[in-house]
């Protein structure tokens, strides 16, 4: 533990507290609300070519949409590390209204409100982005030099807050390109979602349905005529939410909790008349272990079942397919890894009551690696995300500051150092 305080105090002297405070400001400044990822990766080039990466590039995943990635390559005697983060943010519809007349009223301008950086993408997820590069330009500040590779890629479409967009086609298309060989597979990966520098070894997954319930309109006179699809909808709802609480008192996972289903949303009806259709959403979390199209099959079964009428009609549509068809599957590693401990010790002593082990309480997209690519990785930032995509985004300048010092010893431990 001593080493480790020694290296910490090394990095910690050596940090320019402006320049890296700057890298996030300017990050924050270049809006990349989905869609117009292009605007802060042109951004991100100029700043990753200032740190000298080998082998940087940048890629359309979709036209107009680039993905970049590079690397800091070592002496081949050490592991290779990546870190990873989308580049998109989500809409500010709102914000400028909600903070007139005051320094926040612009989402871009980054202003540091009361020891606080402000603005849309601070903590979704500009604040990891911008501490993982300050990191590497750390470690060159305090002449380190790593014995195994550094690599990092951002990628675009991980929001899903803006029509037809957000189904992660940034990743889908980085992961294609590790898959033939185009870009090098890493042995580790941190994605830098904002945990306030907690480490995530462990995420819930999740799927969205959509039900469409059809009956029979008739006048509301005569009743009896018609199939009242508001009433079959009640039922279904009923069942769901029974359904919801079985579910839950199955298990609960350590570090993520329990399962459940969320309805969040229902409409339907007409002007005096039996409604003809109802349609309502919801929301499953599942846990690592679940299978994502068992679950699904037992919501259709579920709705089924309460709708006894066959001449009312069901159907199901699952809108939000991210690394499987339906939704996006859950991931965990073994938190007693060793390169979990490794950026948990960083971390606790970069910033006193950091480092904690804890379960991700979201969805984002470390399952391409762990479970589609066999990659272990975690979720570690600077940010809250109890604040993101809300007029509230902001991330504390010393847990910025402390994010960058964890990463550059992280780094430092993972991949060896040359001395």
């Amino acid at each position: 533990m001593a080493l480790a305080n020694d290296l910490t105090l090394r990095l910690q002297g050596a940090l320019d507290r402006d320049e890296a405070i700057a890298l996030f400001r300017g990050a924050i400044g270049r809006e990349s609300i989905t869609g117009n990822e292009a605007n802060f990766v042109a951004y991100l080039d100029e700043k990753m070519r200032a740190l000298g990466l080998t082998g940087q590039r940048t890629a359309e995943f979709l036209p107009g949409r680039p993905n970049i990635w590079g690397e800091r390559k070592g002496d081949g005697k050490g592991s290779r590390l990546l870190f990873i983060g989308h580049t998109d943010t989500v809409h500010v519809d709102g914000w400028s209204e909600h903070w007139a007349g005051t320094e926040r009223e612009d989402p871009f301008a980054a202003p540091i409100i009361d020891g606080a950086v402000w603005g849309r993408g601070s903590g979704d997820l500009k604040a990891g982005i911008c501490a993982s590069l300050a990191a590497l330009s750390l470690l060159d500040k305090a002449g380190i030099r790593l014995a195994g590779d550094v690599s990092y890629a951002f990628i675009g479409d991980e929001e899903s807050g803006q029509p037809g967009t957000g189904v992660s086609a940034g990743i889908k298309d980085l992961v294609a390109r590790i898959e033939t060989g185009e870009v090098a597979k890493p042995d580790f990966v941190v994605y830098v979602e904002p945990t306030r520098l907690s480490v995530y070894p462990a995420q819930i997954g999740f799927f969205i349905t959509d039900i469409t319930i059809t009956g029979k309109s008739a006048y509301f006179g005569v009743p009896e005529l018609g199939k009242d699809a508001l009433r079959a909808s009640h039922a279904a709802m009923t069942a769901l939410w029974s359904h919801s609480d079985e579910i839950a008192a199955r298990t609960e996972h350590k570090l993520v909790g329990r399962s459940f289903l969320l309805i969040t949303g229902l409409s339907g009806g007409g002007y005096i008349a039996v409604p003809e259709r109802c349609t309502l959403s919801l929301i499953r979390k599942l846990l690592p272990g679940e299978s994502l199209d068992a679950a699904a099959a037992e919501i259709e079964a579920t709705v089924r079942s309460a709708i006894t009428d066959p001449e009312i009609k069901v159907e199901f549509s699952y809108p939000a397919g991210r690394d499987h068809v339906l939704g996006g599957t859950a991931a965990e590693i073994d938190e007693a890894a060793a390169e979990v401990g490794m950026l948990s010790a960083s971390m606790a002593s970069a910033m006193t009551g950091r480092g904690v082990i804890e379960g991700a309480p979201f969805w984002s997209e470390s399952p391409f690696f762990v479970n589609r690519l066999g990659v272990p990785a975690v979720y570690c930032a600077p940010g809250d995300i109890r604040n993101c995509h809300t007029y509230e985004e902001h991330v504390e300048v010393e847990e910025y500051l402390a994010g960058v010092v964890g990463f550059a010893a992280f780094m430092a431990r993972y991949c060896g150092v040359i001395e």
